[in-house]
């Protein structure tokens, strides 16, 4: 007789059912795995028979046979041991009462016989509760946020013998008590130490911020050293709504696969790598595909700081999931898709020497140097841009008295973000809501349309660009509260589109 049980698999951060089959039978004393398992699931035959050892299983003189199905899908990581250690158990009549098909096994085995957290847990978890299963058994884990998992049954335990038990009809688990479903460290909001009231002057700049915060869209800084790009960026994430249940087991999910902790779960990401990482780093890769700074900077934001001096083949990386909001990474031994929703907010100089436009200091760059440099970001980069700001020095005698904090200006961007969500029946913002219903919902009258079609062609821009001057212009009007996208909306998003200092007169005046 074959007895089957269910764990998950994972393809990246997709899950799907593994059916875990143990049949035990006289002969060659042995146990086989099979179902292209990588080494670390053949590994698994010394734990599980070690575990079996508590319950006096004798297997002695018996061959064991496991098969993982889908016998396709190559199979990593130690999360089956449970599961093929439970079936062993129903296979030697050890437990005698039935193991429906839509309960879930997870969990790693020492020799002990106690189960252990694994990488992988939570994006398993909630593929479980997406797959239809009703009850899964896992170890503790304190950054699981077990509370935000809904539509199952989760049973934490500390030793296989518990899950025993269980199945039996126990319903008393020694973790049952002795750990709350949620945990204060995910429920916290975080204290931004950086507000909006503390960036001196800046009205324009800020204002620009609120709009992309508002819709979702890419930003690009330009300007002298020292006049607050890095700043502006930094605060940033402190006008942010805080992330939805949904977006945040998104967001735990990959950070575990990636390796990485994360104790502020409301709070957006918020991904700063160095001019210097490599373009595995920054998309994702390796021989097991693992997640890089753009997933791990999904539902948040990813701030290139000296943009420039990135290397253009790693730039040029960014336009696709920019437009799909998902990277696909293929190497020999497996495809896997992860997704990377992100806003980019990009930080650079507008020169080599970084003073063209500055009024303290001259610019020493030569048109040929400053134009090579400025095309270190190619085009298609930057059509994928929505708002591009030139920014200026501001003297400190300003002072930061009456200045907006961060907190008012993130409920009218909360505001705006719930007015899309309803307009479009779904939690999606005006940039990445597909344009043929922002077209429909929010239709441009014949005289804007003549506008946009002059504006357009005076400045060649592309029709990527004039896509996200309208839904620039819609998230004007949703901050404002209009129904309909305004004249003085569109003229906004026309100067948000556009360097507020001309590079060309800007050249010339210094050199």
């Amino acid at each position: 007789m074959t007895v089957k049980v269910s764990s998950i698999g994972l393809k990246g951060l997709e899950g799907y059912v593994v059916q875990v089959e143990v049949r035990i039978s006289p002969g060659t004393e042995s146990m086989v795995i099979v179902g292209l398992p990588d080494a670390s699931v053949k590994e698994s035959r010394e734990r599980v028979i070690a575990a079996l050892s508590h319950f006096a299983a004798d297997l002695t003189d018996q061959k064991v046979v496991v098969n993982l199905s889908p016998a396709e899908q190559k199979k990593n990581g130690p999360l089956f041991d449970l599961a093929i250690a439970i079936a062993a158990l129903k296979e030697l009549n050890v437990i005698q009462s039935e193991i429906p098909l839509d309960t879930a096994f997870i969990g790693a085995l020492s020799l002990d016989g106690t189960v252990q957290k694994a990488e992988g847990m939570l994006p398993a978890l909630v593929s479980a509760a997406a797959l239809g299963l009703k009850r899964v058994y896992f170890p503790h884990d304190p950054h699981i946020p077990v509370h935000m998992l809904e539509n199952i049954e989760c049973v934490v335990v500390q030793h296989i013998e518990e899950v025993v038990n269980h199945l039996e009809g126990q319903k008393s688990l020694s973790f049952s008590a002795a750990i709350p479903l949620s945990s204060p460290i995910h429920l916290a909001s975080k204290m931004y130490l950086k507000d909006f009231c503390h960036v001196i002057g800046h009205e324009y700049p800020k204002r620009a911020l609120e709009i992309a915060a508002a819709g979702e869209h890419n930003v690009l800084m330009s300007g002298p050293p020292g006049c607050g790009k890095s700043l502006l960026a930094e605060t940033f994430p402190s006008i942010f709504p805080a992330l939805t249940n949904k977006a945040q087991l998104e967001v735990f999910s990959l950070y575990q696969l990636a390796g990485e902790k994360r104790s502020n779960g409301q709070s957006i990401p918020f991904r700063h790598p160095h001019h210097s990482a490599s373009s595995v780093a920054i998309i994702g890769g390796g021989s097991t595909p693992r997640p890089g700074e753009i997933s791990l900077a999904h539902h948040g934001i990813l701030f290139l700081d000296e943009m420039a001096e990135f290397a253009k083949k790693t730039l040029d990386m960014l336009r696709q999931p920019l437009e799909t909001g998902t990277v696909t990474i293929s190497r020999a031994l497996s495809t896997v898709t992860y997704p990377s929703s992100f806003l980019l907010i990009g930080a650079m100089n507008p020169c080599p020497c970084g003073y063209l436009g500055s009024s303290r200091h001259y610019c020493t760059c030569t048109p040929k140097q400053i134009q090579a440099y400025q095309n270190r970001l190619s085009g298609p980069v930057y059509d994928r841009v929505d708002i591009l700001l030139a920014l200026k020095s501001v003297s400190l005698e300003q002072g930061t008295t009456n200045q907006e904090t961060s907190s008012t200006v993130r409920k009218r961007v909360a505001k705006a973000r719930e007015l899309q969500y309803l307009r479009y029946g779904m939690d999606i913002p005006n940039s990445k809501v597909p344009f043929e219903v922002l077209a429909e919902s929010s239709p441009l009258t014949n005289e804007q349309q003549r506008l946009l079609a002059k504006v357009a062609s005076k400045h060649n821009w592309s029709n990527r660009v004039q896509i996200k001057i309208i839904r620039l212009a819609r998230t004007i009007s949703d901050l404002a509260g209009e129904k309909d996208i305004t004249d003085s909306s569109l003229w906004e998003a026309f100067n948000l589109r556009r360097w507020s200092a001309p590079k060309k007169q800007s050249i010339a005046r210094e050199t």
